[in-house]
């Protein structure tokens, strides 16, 4: 590469730190403000070049720096953040943000940069209906509860399926305090509006699973539906980067951490890193193993006797992901066939990171 460069990205500024590998000379700086066309107006500056070659950190932002990097024809790198961090190694001095954007050079210079998958323009996306989706499902479910919390505040009896028409009709009659039934009909309105946001949301997000053959095949297993698939699909991703299953279990957040020193040894609890949406499609989809007839349900069975029954769903969930993972290494290209050579989007706005 003649000229290879690290970036770090933040919400007021992109500093940038480059170095022309014919003479030497290391340039640094900032782009101000950090928007889609200052950095487009930036990159001007390597037009004609053939051999330049950018890397960023997979946090908030790193979307349209990449876009804007493959619009200008530079070799775009995305970063996992996670393994930068462990390569940047233990505080020595203090961490700015130049020395992240020197970091992000160096190490794609030395070639030991933790690549990320950098997902096609499509499924980029996939990913961010999907995660409107679990956003939106969240705050109805926060909702719901607010309207338990309330009816046990007041010491109304407990309503199991308050959506229901036997539901509805019991909260009517529910003995509440003036403010307390404002607190009951404004959640009520609430849900409605989610609800009317979530419906056509996940009717699109199954009607682009539907053309996807990666997505058909994972809904093959049992528990994953069309929605789940779709979602798994999109946030799990190629998985050919990934030298065994164990890893994507790591990817979805689902491995269980580890702290020991001598003999003292801390309980474990879920890592829970990469996306949330992932994690939600994969418990959704292991809540079916409970149910006498799935295949899966000997193991669960066997499962919540060694533990309790949330933590014997994620163990199906763990499962569930390496199955996967098998899956879609399998396809290979053929899991992307819609999405394969598509470019970036020129106008699509800034999105949240992997």
């Amino acid at each position: 590469m003649a000229i290879v460069g690290g970036f770090d990205v933040h919400r007021g500024q992109i500093t940038f730190d480059y170095l022309d590998t014919e003479t030497g000379e290391v340039t640094t700086g900032q782009v101000r403000p950090a928007t889609r066309q200052t950095l487009r107006s930036w990159l001007g500056r390597f037009a004609g070049l053939t051999d330049v070659a950018f890397a960023v950190e997979g946090c908030t932002g790193w979307r349209f720096v990449v876009e804007e990097l493959v619009r200008a024809g530079v070799e775009a790198h995305l970063a996992e953040p996670a393994e930068t961090a462990t390569l940047r190694g233990r505080k020595k001095r203090a961490k700015t943000d130049r020395t992240d954007a020197r970091l992000m050079r160096e190490l794609l210079r030395q070639q030991r940069l933790p690549e990320s998958w950098i997902p096609p323009a499509a499924v980029r996306e996939v990913r961010t209906q999907a995660r409107l989706d679990v956003a939106l499902l969240a705050e109805r479910r926060a909702w719901r509860q607010r309207i338990h919390a309330q009816l046990f505040h007041q010491g109304a009896p407990a309503i199991a399926k308050l959506l229901t028409a036997e539901g509805q009709a019991a909260l009517a009659q529910a003995a509440l305090s003036p403010a307390g039934r404002e607190v009951v009909d404004t959640a009520l309105a609430a849900i409605e509006s989610l609800t009317a946001l979530l419906d056509p949301l996940r009717a699109r997000l199954q009607a682009t699973g539907a053309r996807q053959p990666g997505c058909r095949a994972l809904t093959a297993h049992d528990g994953i539906g069309p929605l789940g698939g779709t979602i798994i699909w999109a946030e799990l991703g190629d998985c050919r980067r990934f030298a065994r299953a164990d890893q994507a279990v790591r990817f979805a957040g689902l491995d269980v951490t580890v702290r020991s020193s001598d003999s003292r040894r801390a309980p474990g609890r879920l890592a829970r890193q990469g996306a949330p949406a992932l994690r939600w499609a994969l418990y959704e989809a292991a809540k079916s193993a409970s149910h006498a007839t799935a295949p899966d349900h000997p193991y669960y069975l066997a499962a919540r006797d060694r533990l309790d029954g949330k933590l014997a769903t994620l163990s199906v969930a763990r499962k569930l992901a390496r199955r996967c993972y098998h899956t879609l290494r399998d396809l290979g290209d053929d899991a992307w066939p819609t999405t394969a050579n598509q470019a970036a989007p020129a106008s699509t706005a800034e999105s949240a990171a992997a």
